[in-house]
């Protein structure tokens, strides 16, 4: 049983991703900043199905606490299926952001990758497999108003993507970034109406978090061997 790690795995898309990992036989990390009780319900809800699986809390941001809380996990064996999910929005025009909302969003989405993964990228290497799978957007590849510090974010994330699937592809480790567009969930429903994401998709609907962790769980298997290097879009035809 491989060992699975997803970083804002209480979300609603982590929590997909969670949940289909586990079916697929995978013990799961479910991983919350602050909200532990939302963790261990996913736990709950897998664990109810048959799955095997164990909550963590920690911000990603912090360097130290990250490495204090992976060290912990690390002595039950190695990670070996790490989804970096963890992402916020501080959406604002450029001319009128502050640096909070710049730094906060860069902080969890790039920093909060390399805290998380490089700790990990070791003993992952020891068993010659792996699959690193970093969430990112369709904002880092179409770009989107108001969201400059994200797609900055995010686009920076396809680059490190891409030059950690260089490093890593003789080791039995790949790499791969999936970008959703429009996924109906809690963080998007204030965003769009059902009107706007007609006229906004060809679908004529937004995506389920379901069907992201799909792809994601393909990534993850044994199938997906030949796949690295990619920033692969979940986005209904938007772009």
């Amino acid at each position: 049983m491989k060992r699975a790690l997803v970083t804002g795995g209480s979300g609603g898309i982590g929590a997909a991703i969670c949940r289909r990992l586990a079916a697929d036989g995978h013990h799961v990390i479910v991983h919350a900043n602050r909200s532990r009780d939302k963790a261990e319900t996913i736990v709950g809800e897998i664990l109810t199905a048959g799955g095997s699986a164990e909550a963590v809390v920690f911000d990603v941001t912090e360097r130290a606490a990250t490495a204090a809380a992976l060290e912990g996990l690390l002595e039950s064996g190695p990670i070996q299926i790490v989804v970096n999910n963890a992402g916020i929005h501080a959406d604002a025009v450029f001319p009128g952001m502050s640096a909070e909302q710049w730094h906060s969003v860069i902080d969890v989405s790039l920093h909060g990758f390399f805290n998380v993964t490089q700790p990990l990228s070791l003993p992952m290497i020891r068993t010659r497999w792996g699959r690193i799978i970093n969430i990112s957007s369709v904002a880092a590849i179409a770009g989107n108003r108001g969201q400059v510090n994200y797609s900055a974010a995010k686009g920076a994330l396809h680059a490190a993507t891409k030059s950690l699937a260089l490093e890593l592809a003789s080791r039995g480790i790949t790499v791969n970034a999936v970008a959703p567009g429009v996924i109906a969930t809690e963080m998007s429903d204030g965003a769009f109406d059902a009107e706007t994401i007609k006229k906004l998709v060809p679908m004529q609907r937004a995506g389920r978090p379901e069907e992201v962790a799909d792809l994601v769980a393909f990534l993850a298997s044994d199938k997906a061997a030949y796949i690295s290097g990619q920033i692969i879009s979940i986005n209904g035809a938007l772009i």
